[in-house]
């Protein structure tokens, strides 16, 4: 038997809000079963779907790095996809910049010089919980690595990388269903 899920679970799988699943069901644009007076979801049915459906959005990235080659790799790489990115060189810069904006997405350096990206990833998770945010990273075994860890879930991206794996890891953390 198919797992059926509810409105709530299923803005949560498809990484969307209530009102938008609300919004595709009115318009008859998403496989579901109405039981008693409550809508249900076959998680088969909609991976169906979203295998059909599904397109990258283009998005607000953010990339938290100390060094500039790799902030203007990540610039260029996701900016000729129509991503629009802000980056940061330091980690106080990158909050600021959470706190600000919304995006889509976060990239984010383990290792930089005065808070490191463990702990912007915790102060992070405290502002925009669902936020989420792949750390890259050259030191994956490391003590930093262990405590981003107990602040919740994240991609991670081994450094050395490179445009492939870039494009991979957005088009992973952002697919979409179409309105």
């Amino acid at each position: 038997m198919a797992k059926l899920m509810t409105v709530s679970e299923v803005a949560d799988y498809l990484r969307v809000t209530k009102k938008t699943v609300y919004r595709l069901l009115m318009g008859g644009k998403i496989p579901a079963t109405k039981v008693g007076n409550q809508w249900r979801f076959a998680q088969d049915s909609i991976d169906r779907w979203l295998q059909q459906n599904a397109v990258t959005i283009k998005a607000n990235i953010l990339v938290v790095d100390d060094e500039e080659v790799i902030r203007s790799l990540f610039k260029t790489i996701l900016e000729e996809l129509g991503h629009r990115v802000t980056t940061a060189e330091t980690a106080a810069k990158g909050l600021e910049l959470v706190k600000q904006q919304d995006f889509a997405l976060i990239f984010l350096d383990l290792r930089m010089p005065g808070m490191d990206g463990a702990e912007l990833f915790r102060q992070i998770k405290l502002v925009k919980p669902k936020l989420p945010v792949i750390i890259i990273t050259g030191y994956p075994d490391s003590e930093i690595m262990a405590r981003a860890l107990a602040y919740g879930p994240f991609g991670v991206m081994n450094k050395p990388f490179g445009e492939a794996d870039i494009v991979g890891a957005v088009n992973n953390f952002l697919k979409v269903i179409t309105a």
